[in-house]
């Protein structure tokens, strides 16, 4: 296995990664005709394993659904949007409804194995972290939620960088989303989705112009 440093630094021009960017939109109509191929599709999804998180506690799980039959039954619970069914791969993310000891004591004891460390030597990590749980208890489901938008945050730049087309999807029913994906009585609980594919070459929005609000209002420089 790997380190960061194993790796080369990327260099990646600036303007491929700008022109990548500009290029994305959140498609609106998908073409149901195109999908996308299992070698970028595994690269989507380890970049979505590879998301970074608070703690490095990964309180998620990505739900991809293909299925023609499944997805024919979330438009219904998707405020009426087609993208969910004429997609190639429709990505929920779901996260933890709450958290417990057991699945830090999980998480170190991944920590442990993968960095080959003593257990012992993470007791003062183990600390911080339940301490941290005590004190957000009543809000653990949102921090949660926030780290998933971290993923779609990953999952949308990857395809963009990879020429794949996007929408992130908050207009869904995310308790219907749980009963069609079996998550009502579990852990995890969907917060956002995002629908992957090609964009149909008749959707209009991709001739619209993005909308930002120039650089010097968005950012603050000291």
């Amino acid at each position: 296995m790997k380190t960061p440093k194993d790796y080369p630094a990327p260099s990646v021009p600036p303007a491929e990664l700008l022109g990548a960017l500009q290029w994305r939109y959140a498609v609106k109509r998908f073409d149901p005709d195109r999908k996308i191929g299992p070698e970028v599709w595994s690269a989507i999804e380890e970049s979505l394993v590879l998301t970074p998180s608070s703690f490095g506690l990964q309180p998620w799980r990505f739900i991809v659904v293909t299925d023609a039959e499944l997805k024919a039954q979330l438009p219904a619970v998707s405020w009426g949007q087609q993208q969910p069914k004429d997609c190639s791969h429709l990505v929920v993310i779901a996260t933890l409804r709450s958290m417990d000891s057991e699945y830090v004591d999980r998480f170190l004891q991944s920590v442990s194995e993968t960095r080959k460390v003593p257990i012992d030597s993470l007791a003062n990590y183990r600390k911080v972290i339940l301490g941290f749980l005590q004190n957000s208890a009543d809000r653990i489901s949102e921090w949660a939620t926030q780290q998933g938008y971290i993923a779609l945050g990953q999952l949308m730049a990857t395809a963009a960088y990879l020429g794949i087309d996007a929408c992130p999807m908050e207009g869904i029913e995310p308790g219907k989303y749980d009963r069609l994906l079996g998550l009502e009585h579990g852990d995890y609980a969907t917060r956002v989705a995002c629908a992957m594919g090609y964009r149909h070459s008749a959707d209009g929005y991709a001739s619209n112009l993005k909308v930002r609000f120039p650089m010097d209002v968005s950012i603050r420089r000291f």
